[in-house]
């Protein structure tokens, strides 16, 4: 089932995510929806949160990039309970957009890799150093579970800059072509 994002403005998307129980039984379903919402929305991640389910799960698509980038052909990953447990030493900036945030992007400068320690849908628990493209999206999801949004990793001045664009989602006007629950 598609469901709505939820925009910026809304309470649960600055709420530290709860962790996923042990045997959730909503947890196939969820999983599922997140990825018809994802695919619908046409992006490449999304957070629990952003659908209004405080809990510690996102789901990564990048098949969309295997065109350019081979190793991304079918990829579609669910993650549940992850958790960065150290980040590399090397950075870059990119520009990030958000499903939540629509119409605003920025750069944002971030490790290009991090140690992630999460389970899969069965409860099998992993670790694994995630590099490139694929970490990007990794941090800028598990920040929606600590309840921070990309544009609070921006300088100050480029905060300045999204102020206005940000003050006017939180009153609720959104334009995008995907369904959204807003503030009001």
């Amino acid at each position: 089932m598609i469901l709505p994002i939820y925009t910026y403005g809304l309470p649960v998307l600055r709420k530290e995510a709860e962790e996923v129980p042990e045997n959730f039984p909503e947890l196939p379903q969820l999983v599922q929806d997140m990825f018809d919402t994802l695919d619908k929305s046409e992006g490449v991640g999304l957070a629990a949160p952003q659908i209004g389910k405080s809990l510690r799960l996102i789901v990564v698509n990048l098949d969309p990039l295997g065109d350019d980038v081979p190793e991304y052909k079918g990829f579609r990953h669910a993650y549940v309970n992850p958790q960065i447990l150290e980040y590399g030493p090397e950075q870059d900036s990119y520009e990030e957009g958000c499903l939540s945030l629509p119409g605003i992007t920025e750069s944002v400068k971030r490790p290009t890799s991090v140690l992630l320690a999460w389970e899969d849908t069965d409860g099998t628990e992993h670790e694994e150093w995630i590099k490139g493209f694929h970490a990007r999206v990794i941090q800028h999801e598990c920040d929606h579970l600590d309840g921070k949004v990309f544009t609070d990793r921006l300088s100050p001045l480029r905060k300045q800059f999204v102020k206005k664009k940000l003050t006017t989602l939180a009153k609720g006007r959104v334009s995008c072509n995907y369904k959204v629950k807003t503030p009001r």
